[in-house]
């Protein structure tokens, strides 16, 4: 017997319409307003810090009668293309490996440079590193199955202790699947599912209530 309750018909009172139609609004403006706001946060914090850099007679204000936002992440996008370029030549690796060794020799605050370094570089990697594919598996116990993202084959040192090929998993939380777990399982014990990164992360966040199921011929 299932456990979900059947749908049945309900007459519509006048307030539960109203009730319906501002959670659809709400559904439908509260992602897009939290989006700008962060875009438009991220813009002000890169303009707090980097419009002192630049001279006043170059800001937009001073011929302008409104603050005109984005001057600073200009900037940003600015010295990050030019460091990255610098980067390139043969002078730049020498400094850059310079740096690098010194910063790892910094104690403490070496081993969270490279830890942060190896997520930005994974992160920013063209060669499809990131999450690429959804599974399931069966956690916490036998019988239970939870979302996980597969992220790359085990470290071989890992293989040899367990004794058979392991993969790397990302098993989210929810509602937050920023954070999460790290865990190793057995090859044969995933189950790849058909879906995007993107639709397993839409159930993730939702807590399974957002479930849409865009196989071809089903509705």
């Amino acid at each position: 017997m299932s456990i979900l309750p059947e749908s049945k018909k309900k007459r519509r009172t006048f307030l539960g319409a109203l009730r319906t139609y501002f959670l659809t609004g709400l559904v439908i403006t509260a992602p897009i307003y939290i989006t700008f706001y962060l875009v438009l946060w991220f813009v002000e914090f890169l303009d707090n810090y980097f419009r002192p850099l630049i001279p006043k007679v170059y800001w937009p204000t001073t011929y302008l009668p409104v603050d005109v936002p984005g001057v600073g992440l200009i900037l940003a996008l600015v010295l990050l293309t030019v460091i990255g370029g610098l980067a390139a030549n043969f002078l730049g690796r020498y400094l850059l490996a310079l740096s690098d060794r010194l910063m790892r020799k910094i104690p403490m605050a070496g081993s969270v440079y490279t830890m942060l370094k190896q997520v930005f570089q994974t992160a920013v990697s063209e060669d499809g590193a990131a999450f690429h594919q959804v599974a399931l598996i069966e956690y916490p116990r036998k019988g239970l199955h939870a979302i996980a993202f597969v992220t790359k084959a085990a470290d071989p040192r890992v293989n040899n202790a367990t004794g058979k090929p392991m993969i790397g998993v990302f098993l989210p939380t929810t509602p937050n699947p920023t954070s999460g777990f790290l865990l190793f399982v057995p090859e044969d014990e995933l189950t790849i599912l058909d879906m995007t990164v993107e639709d397993g992360a839409r159930i993730v966040i939702s807590a399974g209530l957002v479930n849409e199921d865009k196989t071809p011929g089903k509705k």
